[in-house]
C-alpha cells in the first residue's frame, strides 16, 4: 500500500551553532539562526535571526532579516531589515522596510523591477533621468 505524502510547505530551521556549506532549495519557509555559506532559494518566507549569518545569494518571496548577510538578495514581495541587521550586498525587491539601526552597504533596486522568483532571475526596467 502506497503512502500519500502531502505537499504542505514546512518550516525549516538551521539552529544557532549549526554551520552549513552548500545550496538550499525549499518550497516552505526557512529560519536561519546558525551559519550558511552558499545560495538559498526559498519559495516562502526567509527569516534570518539575530545570530544568523548567510554568505551567498538569496532568492525568496518575503524576508525578515535580523542577522548578517553578505551577498545578493532578491525578494519578490517585502524585505524587512530589522535594527540588528547587517547587509553587505545588492538588494532587488518590490518593497523594503528598514528599521533605524540597520546597516546596509550596496545597491537597491525596487518597485520598477520585474522579478521571476521561480528562475531566480531579475530584469530591471530602464528609467530615464531628466535634468533641468
Amino acid at each position: 500500500m502506497a503512502k500519500n505524502i502531502s505537499e504542505t510547505p514546512s518550516v525549516n530551521i538551521i539552529g544557532a551553532g549549526t554551520s552549513i556549506e552548500g545550496d538550499i532549495n525549499t518550497n516552505g519557509d526557512m529560519r536561519i539562526d546558525g551559519s550558511l555559506t552558499g545560495s538559498i532559494n526559498v519559495k516562502g518566507k526567509l527569516v534570518v535571526g539575530p545570530s544568523g549569518n548567510v554568505e551567498g545569494e538569496i532568492i525568496c518571496q518575503n524576508a525578515d532579516i535580523s542577522g548578517t548577510i553578505k551577498g545578493k538578495i532578491g525578494v519578490a514581495e517585502l524585505l524587512s531589515l530589522k535594527s540588528s541587521s547587517k547587509l553587505n550586498g545588492d538588494i532587488i525587491t518590490n518593497k523594503i522596510a528598514i528599521e533605524p539601526g540597520a546597516v546596509f552597504t550596496g545597491s537597491c533596486s525596487m518597485g520598477g523591477v520585474i522579478k521571476d522568483i521561480k528562475s531566480g532571475t531579475a530584469e530591471k526596467t530602464k528609467l530615464t533621468e531628466k535634468t533641468a
